[in-house]
C-alpha cells in the first residue's frame, strides 16, 4: 500500500488548519509483530467483550469491517465508514483538544496510526490504531452515539482554553511517547512524569476545556453503560485495553452514576482508573452535554466570556447582540457595573457575520488589534441596534454627520460618520467613521491619527468561544505538536525475529498444514528467548496437528517463562485459553 492520503467527500470538506494534522498511513511500516499484537489483543478483547460491552461493540465492527487478523487501512475503513456517514484520518500521536474535538464536529474520527510495542501490549498511554481503530470506530455505528459523538465535537471545539492547557497537552503527549518508546531512559521518563504532576497541581481554576476534556475522557474514552451493578463498556480506553477492560468490571474499581460533576473530576493517562461513571443510555450523555454547554461562555457570554478569553491568551471570537463577530486575541476590557463597555484586541483581528468575514474586515484591515464600545448610549433606553431611521437621524447617527456618542461607563465616541454596515434584519452593525476619539475618562483608546475607526454595534456580548468565526480569516498552520513519536528500532535481532512472526502468519494464513513448525521454535527458543507472542501462535497452530511432542516442549518452554517474566504470565495464560476452550473470535 502507498503512502498517499486517500481522500473522500467528508473529508475534503475539512478545513486546512485540520488538514495539517493528517499524515499518510503507510501500511508497510506495520511488521509481522505488530500485526501478531493486534491480532491478540483483537481476539481478547472480541473474546472477552463479547460479554461485558454494549452490543453496538459487536455490531460495530462488523459494520466497519475491523478485521481481528489484519490491522485495519484507512482506505478500507474509510470505504465503509463513509456508509454510516463518518470518516478516518491518520495522525501522529495526540494532537491538540479543540483539534481533535473538531475533527469529531465534521463527522472524521481520528486515528493514531502507530501500534503500541509487544511489552506495552495491555495498555500504552499513547494513543495508537488498536485505541482508536478498536475503540472508537466500532461503537460509532450506532447512530445516537455517534450523534453525541458530533455533537461533542461540535460545543468542545468552541471551550476556552487557560493559558496553561496547551502546556499540559504537549506535556502530556512527551509523557505518552516517551512511555511508549523501547529504551527511554527511566530519568527521562521521571522528568516527563514530574513536568505534568507541576502542571496537574498548578493549573488553577479549571477552564472550560479542561472541563469538557474530562467529560470526554468519562463517557468517550472510559464510560460505562447500563446500571452501577451491571454496567456494559463503551468506552474506547476500556474496549481497547485488554487490561483495563477486564479490570474495570471488578469492585476494585467504583463505579458512579454519570452527571455533569463528571466534568470536575481529573484523570491521569499514565494509570488504571479508580473510578468510571455509568450513563443509563447513550441519550443520556447527550442531556449531560447540552447542560454543560449552557454554563459555557459560548452560551453566556457576557463579561465572564470575555475575561476568559483574556485569561486564555488565545484566538477567540465574540459574538454581539446584532450578530457581529470580533475574532483576535482579546488581551482588555472596560466593565461598568459588572457589565463590559468596552472591549481591545491586539494583534490581528478580523470582523465577521454568522461565521464569514465581512468584506473589508479582515486582518490586513486590523493588524494591530480592535477596540469597541458595547453596551447603550448614555441617557437613552434605545439601544443603536433597536433604532428606526427617524431615531437615527434624531440622534445625527447618518453618514456624513459629526457625531459625539456617550456610551454607558463613559465611552465617548467622537468623528465623522463614513458609513454603516447591516445585517440580515436591518440592524446596523458596524459603523465607520474618519476623524475619530475614543476616550474612556482621561484615557485615550484611539486617535485619528491612527485612521478611520471601525465600531461594533452591539448592546451586550452574548457569546463567547475558542477559535475564529472565519477559519479562513486567520493562518491557523501553526499548532502541530512540537514533540514526535518514536519508531521501533531496527536490529539485527529484531529483523531476526520478524522474519520469524512473518513465517508463522503465512503458514497460518495459507492453511500450510506441512510445513514443520519444529525448526522455527528451535530458532525461537535459542535466539529469541524472552518472547512469548510468538510461541503462543505456533502452540494454536499445532492444536491442529498431531505433534503432541512438539506441543508439549513449547508447553514446558511457556511454562518457564511464566516464571521467568511473571509479568507477563497471564498474557501467556490468557492466549492458551483463547486456543484450548476453542473460542474463536
Amino acid at each position: 500500500m502507498n503512502s498517499t492520503i486517500e481522500s473522500n467527500p467528508l473529508l475534503d470538506r475539512l478545513p486546512k488548519h485540520l488538514k495539517q494534522f493528517i499524515k499518510p498511513q503507510d501500511y508497510s511500516d506495520y511488521t509481522p509483530i505488530n500485526q501478531a499484537v493486534w491480532r491478540y489483543v483483537m481476539r481478547k478483547n472480541v473474546n472477552y467483550l463479547s460479554k461485558v460491552a454494549h452490543s453496538s461493540y459487536l455490531e460495530g465492527l462488523k459494520k466497519t469491517g475491523i478485521e481481528i487478523d489484519h490491522i485495519p487501512s484507512m482506505y478500507g475503513m474509510n470505504r465503509i465508514l463513509t456508509e454510516i456517514g463518518w470518516a478516518a484520518v491518520a495522525v501522529d500521536g495526540f494532537i491538540p483538544p479543540n483539534a481533535f474535538m473538531e475533527f469529531q464536529a465534521y463527522n472524521v474520527l481520528v486515528i493514531a496510526s502507530d501500534i503500541r510495542q509487544l511489552e506495552h501490549i495491555e495498555y500504552t498511554p499513547a494513543p495508537d490504531i488498536i485505541h482508536e481503530g478498536a475503540g472508537h470506530a466500532p461503537i460509532i455505528a450506532n447512530p445516537e452515539y455517534a450523534e453525541y459523538l458530533r455533537r461533542f465535537g461540535e460545543i468542545g471545539c468552541k471551550a476556552i482554553s487557560s493559558n496553561k492547557d496547551y502546556q499540559m497537552y504537549e506535556a502530556i503527549r512527551l509523557l505518552s511517547i516517551l512511555k511508549e518508546a523501547e529504551d527511554t531512559p527511566q530519568a527521562d521518563i521521571d522528568a516527563a512524569e514530574k513536568a505534568v504532576e507541576d502542571l496537574q497541581n498548578n493549573m488553577g481554576e479549571l477552564s472550560e476545556m479542561a472541563q469538557i476534556r474530562n467529560l470526554h475522557w468519562w463517557t468517550v474514552e472510559y464510560g460505562l453503560i447500563g446500571t452501577v451493578d451491571n454496567p456494559k463498556i463503551y468506552g474506547a480506553g476500556l474496549l481497547s485495553s485488554i487490561g483495563e477492560s477486564a479490570w474495570c468490571m471488578t469492585d476494585n474499581v467504583k463505579k458512579i452514576p454519570y452527571d455533569i460533576a463528571a466534568a470536575k473530576q481529573s484523570f491521569d493517562i499514565t494509570k488504571l482508573q479508580p473510578q468510571l461513571y455509568v450513563t443509563p443510555d447513550f441519550g443520556y450523555l447527550s442531556l449531560i452535554l447540552e447542560e454543560f454547554a449552557n454554563k459555557m461562555a459560548l452560551r453566556t457570554g457576557g463579561l465572564s466570556g470575555i475575561n476568559k478569553l483574556i485569561h486564555s491568551n488565545a484566538l477567540g471570537t465574540i459574538e454581539l447582540s446584532t450578530g457581529i463577530q470580533i475574532s483576535g486575541v482579546f488581551t482588555n476590557v472596560i466593565e461598568e457595573e459588572g457589565k463590559p463597555v468596552y472591549i481591545q484586541t491586539t494583534g490581528k483581528t478580523a470582523l465577521s457575520y454568522r461565521e464569514k468575514e465581512l468584506v473589508g474586515n479582515g486582518t490586513i484591515k486590523h493588524p494591530e488589534g480592535f477596540g469597541s464600545p458595547i453596551g447603550k448610549l448614555k441617557g437613552i433606553n434605545l439601544a443603536i441596534e433597536d433604532m428606526s431611521p427617524r431615531d437615527l437621524s434624531a440622534y445625527s447617527i447618518t453618514e456624513n454627520k459629526s457625531v459625539t456618542l456617550e456610551f454607558e461607563g463613559d465611552i465617548i465616541v467622537k468623528g465623522e460618520i463614513i458609513t454603516g454596515s447591516r445585517n440580515l434584519h436591518g440592524e446596523i452593525i458596524l459603523i465607520s467613521l474618519k476623524n475619530c476619539t475614543v476616550t474612556h475618562k482621561e484615557t485615550v483608546l484611539f486617535q485619528p491619527e491612527w485612521g478611520n475607526y471601525d465600531m461594533a454595534i452591539g448592546k451586550k456580548v452574548i457569546s463567547a468561544f475558542s477559535g475564529p468565526a472565519d477559519v479562513n480569516s486567520f493562518d491557523l498552520i501553526s499548532h502541530v505538536p512540537t514533540s514526535k513519536t518514536i519508531k521501533a528500532k531496527h536490529t539485527a535481532e529484531r529483523d531476526d525475529l520478524e522474519v520469524l512472526y512473518q513465517t508463522i502468519r503465512m503458514i497460518r494464513e495459507s492453511k500450510d498444514m506441512q510445513t514443520s513448525l519444529a525448526p522455527i521454535f528451535d530458532k525461537l527458543h535459542t535466539n529469541h528467548p524472552n518472547d512469548w507472542l510468538l510461541a503462543v501462535e505456533i502452540t494454536e497452530l499445532l492444536r491442529d496437528r498431531n505433534e503432541p511432542q512438539l506441543l508439549q516442549e513449547i508447553m514446558l518452554y511457556l511454562d518457564q517463562l511464566k516464571v521467568k517474566r511473571p509479568e507477563v504470565a497471564h498474557l501467556i495464560a490468557g492466549g492458551l485459553d483463547l486456543i484450548f476452550d476453542k473460542e474463536k473470535a
